[in-house]
């Protein structure tokens, strides 16, 4: 189904790489919408992504293959929409420091750190395990997912967890 699954990889994890370079390097714009409900969304967006992916596990043991991959195709449109609203706000809103003390921001940027690290990670992990999926090349698509899955599903349960230790910093 997808050709030259390595070059279509490498090309999609490069631009969502360079999308968050550019957005973190260009200055901040004035967008024609308000965005102080993004975190929420955002946070939002992961939680329903990580619920579509415990599904998915669930069907795929089940081995309700059709169900597995629509759970896996809404945990993508979860995460693409998490992706989008993520790329506005910050676009467009100045970086919101942590203010908690103590072992709390401790745990805070102990989470946090990991799930930026992991986020970038699992870009092309979620790629290949898709594309060898719908290749129907079941062995190289397991051997991907046993990394990709309980990666993705912790980025996914940290973004929601870093919202929630940030949410009565926001303005």
């Amino acid at each position: 189904m997808v050709r030259h699954v390595g070059r279509t990889v490498t090309f999609l994890s490069a631009l969502v790489y360079l999308v968050l370079v550019l957005l973190f390097s260009l200055p901040k714009v004035q967008l024609p919408l308000d965005t102080s409900a993004f975190p929420a969304w955002i946070a939002t967006f992961n939680g329903i992504a990580a619920v579509f992916l415990i599904l998915a596990y669930v069907a795929i043991r089940a081995r309700r293959i059709t169900l597995h991959r629509n759970l896996i195709f809404s945990a993508l449109g979860a995460s693409g929409l998490f992706l989008l609203t993520y790329v506005l706000y910050h676009m467009s809103t100045p970086s919101t420091p942590y203010g908690g003390e103590g072992w709390l921001k401790i745990v805070y940027y102990v989470l946090l750190i990991s799930h930026i690290l992991l986020a970038a990670l699992i870009v092309p992990l979620v790629l290949l395990a898709l594309f060898r999926g719908l290749n129907r090349e079941d062995a190289l698509h397991r051997k991907i997912v046993r990394f990709a899955f309980p990666l993705w599903l912790y980025v996914s349960i940290s973004g929601v967890l870093v919202y929630w230790m940030m949410r009565p910093y926001y303005g």
